[in-house]
């Protein structure tokens, strides 16, 4: 048997694993072998463990030591066997698609993100990787956005990549998502409830000392008391409360990229083996009051960027979610039940009358009315028949079809707009990267303030030079300056919360205040988003009060929105009523026959041609029988009462409205027209949307864009800031920055108005922040500030801040006319 450690050419110590030096003959016999050993003393170790008896700690050694090896090999083959599952074109199908240039894209989710030096990383490591084109990771969503030439790098060796830097990469799958978000989401909850908890009792014990340091006054038994119980209260704080920022600090280290974690955990953690030093001993300050005070300060901020996020990965979810789970494939004319994720090009399904299509294609065989307001927006459903596109997503409204499947999976027009929605939400503004790079040069000169200053002290007074530095460090720990900001927002946001206007996102008020245009979607933004009769205009002897009945008694018998403006009016139904697909209704009341619908398709019944359309802009219908037309009737989407004073009153502020719609009528004209907007964009496409907003910031403009509809996502993403109204469809609620919860057009002047005082609160605060650490950090690094001194005028200059940023509570608002 080999009486040696071998590990390639070396000889290794059976005891202690360094190499044996060469000529050494240091060896014990153990467990009946020769084993060699790299020096006297671990023989003599050896010797007397074997002599006690104890020789089965090496056969317990060994074990674990196998074990353990074992499961590290086992977990990393078996993370390489999932990665290279990945290069499966199956598997790709659902994240990864072809872009304009040929290449392919991935969707993927970075897990461990924590700071915008997470995503630098990520970036720049993965774009040195061979074939990679481009790399961009989303900061508020972790999804990344990875073009690469799979013939030069497989995608398995570029999520391995994510993995080599400390991160975990996973295809972008909606519940997948869903789980990961959800898991975070209570992993947060348990460290901030632990940390808030026990921060409260640590600031009542450390309130008790310094009241006894000023009194001088405190017995030392009763501090001594309070050090430990402030110990042990500020210990779950520290060790498990502040886990994320030592874990993130780590990973920073290991991969030479500096963050806030870094300045953070070593102040935390220096603070607080201080205290339990001082604490031990007797002698010295305690710092448990900052410890947790800090910590609790910081995760409660990085918990609502947290929820922010989430609901913003949660809308591209529940738009994929809109297609269904299933499907009706048609194999030799028969029907069978599929999964949806199963269709293939070129298969047949069989949608039928309120079924919701599930996947984009063509029609082959009948024909019907689709709802396709989940992407346009528009209310009324569209009339498709054979060779017509369909889109996923949308709902057959009347009759069953057969559809020619042309795409699915990371093709479909779904998930366009999901990546569309990715895009527009990894595009960062100017203040974003700015904010990047000033945070970087913080990290690092607040570090070489504390090196310096330790240095300095080393050498003047050692005995010192501990307790000036962690005073530095607590000093310049940006309390204040990370408060300026979201306290004065967040008050700002309370204010309109309770006037009616819900701001889920802090750079909202950033960007009223600086906005130079404000977009309006049409239908159910400027408009109620609903059909009304506006108008009747009788051609006959029957009066409005008998046409509007007739008229409702055939539109009872059909679910087309257009019906539900009549339907306040209906006292029978009519007979024998047959649906001309995209052009009216036929039936018979009181064995009359009557039609309803497009002009041409009513005068048919009359064997006249239809009269003259009158001159208002508006939805025309004609109601005819068989003597000939008997009146006009005018449909329209009823305009929001303020919406015209709001279009005055953004004027009075500087800023210039716009409308962007994709009802290509006369009426949108009309509304146009009426309100005084000057600026008009018809007929748009979602895509569109995004792409007349992508115009008008090149020209320098600030857009705040306002919808309410599906069709609006891209925009409301890649807008400035964008506010959904209170019908909006959720997914635009979601994606919206902002949602006016009291469905009240007027106050978005009041977000304006208050917006621009929030942007003054907030230089003052950064003008009180800049000036405390100015003088603060001098008077620690000399020595005149004490550690605990130091907390004190952290917390004080907090409250300052707080306390200016209270005042945007009593912000005045202009009373509706």
């Amino acid at each position: 048997m080999n009486s040696r450690v071998e590990t390639g050419s070396l000889t290794h110590c059976y005891h202690c694993g360094l190499p044996v030096p060469p000529g050494s003959d240091f060896t014990l016999r153990i467990d009946g072998a020769e084993r060699a050993m790299c020096c006297p003393g671990c023989l003599a170790v050896a010797e007397t463990i074997v002599a006690g008896g104890l020789d089965t700690f090496y056969r317990h050694r060994d074990k674990q030591n196998a074990t353990n090896e074992q499961v590290r090999n086992s977990n990393a083959e078996q993370r390489q066997q999932e990665l290279r599952l990945f290069d499966s074109a199956e598997v790709q199908e659902s994240f990864v698609h072809s872009n304009d240039r040929g290449e392919r894209e991935a969707l993927l989710v970075i897990e461990g993100i924590t700071c915008a030096a997470c995503t630098w990383l990520l970036e720049h490591h993965l774009a040195k990787q061979p074939g990679v084109s481009s790399i961009s990771v989303n900061l508020t969503t972790h999804r990344a956005r990875l073009c690469w030439d799979p013939e030069k790098t497989a995608l398995s060796t570029l999520m391995g990549e994510v993995d080599r830097i400390g991160y975990q990469a996973h295809p972008y799958q909606p519940n997948r998502e869903e789980a990961l978000l959800e898991q975070e989401r209570k992993r947060a909850i348990r460290r901030l409830g632990v940390a808030g908890v026990f921060t409260m009792q640590v600031m009542m014990l450390t309130a008790a000392l310094y009241a006894g340091d000023i009194s001088s006054s405190m017995e030392g038994r009763f501090v001594d008391f309070i050090r430990w119980a402030a110990f042990i209260l500020a210990t779950p704080v520290a060790l498990y409360s502040a886990q994320p920022f030592y874990k993130a600090a780590l990973r920073d280290l290991r991969t030479r990229q500096l963050s806030m974690d870094v300045p953070v955990s070593i102040a935390i953690l220096c603070a607080y083996i201080a205290s339990v030093w001082a604490t031990a001993t007797g002698t010295g300050d305690v710092y448990y009051d900052s410890v947790t005070m800090f910590t609790f300060f910081l995760l409660v901020g990085r918990f609502m960027e947290m929820q922010a996020r989430h609901r913003t990965g949660r809308a591209g979810n529940a738009l994929l979610n809109l297609l269904p789970t299933s499907a009706l494939k048609l194999s030799d004319g028969k029907e069978e039940l599929v999964p949806a994720t199963q269709l293939k090009r070129d298969d047949r399904v069989l949608v039928k009358p309120g079924h919701t299509i599930p996947c984009d294609g063509i029609i082959v065989r009948g024909s019907t009315s689709v709802d396709e307001s989940a992407l346009t927006g528009e209310y009324i459903p569209l009339a498709r028949g054979i060779d017509d596109a369909v889109v996923g997503g949308t709902q057959n409204v009347e009759h069953a079809v057969e559809v020619r499947v042309t795409e699915t999976g990371s093709e479909s027009r779904l998930s366009t707009i999901v990546r569309m929605l990715d895009r527009a939400q990894a595009e960062k503004p100017a203040v974003a990267r700015i904010a990047d790079k000033v945070a970087r040069y913080f990290v690092t000169a607040t570090l070489l303030a504390a090196i310096a200053v330790a240095t300095s002290w080393w050498f003047i007074r050692p005995e010192d030079a501990f307790w000036i530095t962690l005073s530095v460090l607590v000093v310049t720990c940006p309390c204040a300056l990370s408060l300026a900001t979201p306290t004065a927002l967040t008050t700002a946001t309370g204010t309109l919360r309770a006037s009616g206007l819900l701001i889920s996102r802090g750079h909202v008020l950033e960007s009223f205040a600086t906005a130079t245009h404000v977009v309006f979607d049409k239908t159910g933004t400027l408009t109620e988003g609903n059909l009304q009769i506006q108008a009747v205009h009788p051609l006959g002897s029957a009066g409005e009060k008998e046409l509007r009945q007739l008229a409702a008694a055939l539109e009872s018998a059909s679910e087309h929105p257009i019906a539900r403006a009549f339907a306040p009016f209906a006292a029978e139904q009519a007979d024998e009523v047959k649906n001309h697909l995209g052009q009216g209704l036929e039936g018979q009341i009181a064995g009359n026959r009557y039609r309803i619908g497009k002009p041409e398709f009513a005068a048919q019944i009359t064997g006249v041609p239809a009269p003259s359309q009158p001159d208002q802009q508006g939805l025309w219908l004609l109601l005819c029988d068989e003597t000939g037309p008997l009146g006009w009737f005018l449909l329209d989407d009823q305009i929001r009462p303020e919406a015209r004073q709001i279009v005055d009153e953004l004027k009075q502020l500087g800023l210039e409205s716009v409308m962007l719609t994709g009802d290509s009528s006369s009426a949108a004209d009309a509304v146009a027209q009426r309100l005084g907007i000057g600026r008009l964009e018809k007929g748009v496409k979602p895509e569109d949307k995004l792409a007349f907003l992508n115009q008008l910031n090149a020209q320098g403009a600030e857009v705040i864009m306002v919808g309410d509809g599906i069709n609006d996502i891209p925009a409301l993403a890649g807008a400035r800031a964008s506010v959904a109204m209170a019908g909006a469809t959720d997914l635009a609620k979601t994606n919206a920055d902002a949602v006016l919860i009291a469905n009240d057009l007027l106050r978005l002047g009041d977000a304006v108005r208050l917006a621009r005082k929030t942007r003054a609160i907030i230089r003052e605060n950064l003008a009180w922040a800049a000036c405390y650490n100015l003088l603060a950090l001098p008077l620690a690094a000399t020595g005149y500030i004490p550690p605990y001194m130091a907390a004190i005028g952290m917390s004080a200059s907090s409250l300052v801040v707080v306390g200016n940023a209270l005042r945007l509570s009593r912000a005045p608002r202009k009373p509706k006319r």
